[in-house]
């Protein structure tokens, strides 16, 4: 792959470096205060700030078509962005999903009706959204959801459950996978008679749980749906259409997670430049000298896939299986890095976030756990390999013993 950049790739990079260092120290100075009294906890009215100044600046959504507010970038240009807000550790966005995930579904899925009515509230972080596809028996094998959606007049009544549901709890609206032909299952067709469908989360019978994790926090949640009118005119795509609107959906997040490696390495370059303030002796231990080396070795590397699926993207081609290879190894570092910040802070590394003496707000004892969870976000670990395994090296399959 060429790496250069031609001049509308450098001037892009030129034109958002130049915004960020305009805006970007102003904004954390106007927000610290209120960031502070959050005691380290993302404060989403904070992110929710910081989305509608880069929406003003036409930064929030560069991948959206202008129509709607984007910039239409190209595939390098999505790189570029994501290694510059990486670069300036930006603050995160109060709407993620909607914007990386959702806002693309609706302007290839949505009627004209719904991008008006939907897309202006998502860039501009008026309502929160979130994604729900996963089910009890439906993890892993999408496929299997049972949550049901009957056609009823204009409207659809919606019974079943959803799990592991970011920021539900948050959320005004959301995109759903639900079964709208319930003989598929039974007839072997799974992977028919699924749709999708915008949900107001504030709907009667809509009952949003938030599930405890192990690092103290309650992002995810249970959803449960009994009895829930949604319109017709909230389908998206055509009945039946939902598992071609869920694969491009994944499309989008698999992407988003291999571009989350660029972020990498400013949290390894964050870590030490912590480790020199609050305990520089461990610098000089030979073990964790190695490890670090391994690590940004580790990292470097995963850029490299990561810059050779966006090579195939570039010559029309699928960018598989680099973005599964990317998933897995985003999934390691995320952990490498985690337990590696712990021993690099030393005794600073355990304090945990709120109080007056956290390192970085207690980020890193925070990750220590909470990281656990990339062996399952976006894909479990065990799968991916399984379909790496059997669909792209081809290994041969063990022998079933009766």
């Amino acid at each position: 792959m060429d790496f250069s950049l031609d001049a509308e790739d450098e001037a892009f990079r030129d034109e958002l470096r130049n915004w960020l260092d305009e805006h970007l120290q102003q904004f954390l100075a106007d927000t610290e205060d209120e960031d502070q009294r959050a005691a380290g906890v993302p404060s989403q009215e904070r992110r929710k700030a910081w989305q509608r100044l880069m929406n003003e600046g036409g930064w929030a959504a560069v991948h959206w078509s202008t129509e709607w507010g984007g910039r239409e970038t190209t595939a390098v240009q999505r790189l570029i962005y994501s290694e510059l807000m990486a670069e300036y550790r930006t603050p995160g966005m109060f709407n993620t999903n909607g914007i990386w995930q959702i806002g693309p579904m609706l302007i290839q899925w949505g009627t004209e009706e719904q991008k008006n009515r939907w897309l202006p509230s998502i860039i501009n972080a008026d309502d929160h959204w979130c994604q729900g596809f996963s089910e009890p028996d439906a993890g892993n094998d999408l496929a299997n959801l049972r949550t049901l959606a009957i056609l009823d007049g204009d409207h659809y009544v919606v019974n079943g459950q959803k799990i592991w549901i970011s920021t539900a709890h948050l959320a005004k609206w959301g995109l759903f996978l639900f079964r709208t032909d319930p003989t598929a299952i039974g007839r072997g067709a799974k992977h028919e008679g699924i749709t999708a469908f915008i949900v107001d989360l504030e709907s009667p019978g809509v009952e949003r749980r938030p599930i405890r994790d192990m690092s103290g926090e309650e992002m995810f949640n249970e959803v449960y749906f009994r009895d829930v009118h949604v319109p017709v005119d909230c389908r998206l795509g055509g009945e039946g259409e939902g598992w071609m609107v869920a694969m491009s959906t994944l499309g989008f997040e698999r992407v988003g997670i291999a571009g989350q490696i660029t972020s990498l390495a400013a949290d390894l370059r964050a870590m030490v430049e912590m480790a020199r303030s609050v305990n520089p002796d461990a610098l000089a231990d030979p073990g964790i000298a190695d490890r670090l080396a391994r690590a940004w070795t580790e990292i470097e590397l995963t850029r490299l896939l990561v810059y050779r699926a966006l090579s195939k993207v570039m010559r029309g081609e699928k960018n598989w299986p680099e973005v599964p290879f990317s998933k897995l190894q985003w999934s390691m570092l995320a952990q490498t890095l985690a337990e590696l910040a712990v021993d690099l802070l030393g005794p600073a590394g355990l304090l945990a976030r709120g109080g007056p003496d956290a390192v970085d707000r207690g980020k890193w004892t925070r990750l220590y756990s909470f990281q656990r969870y990339s062996t399952i976000g976006g894909g479990s670990t065990e799968v991916q390999k399984n379909i790496i395994a059997d669909r792209a090296i081809k290994l041969p399959g063990q022998t079933r013993r009766p």
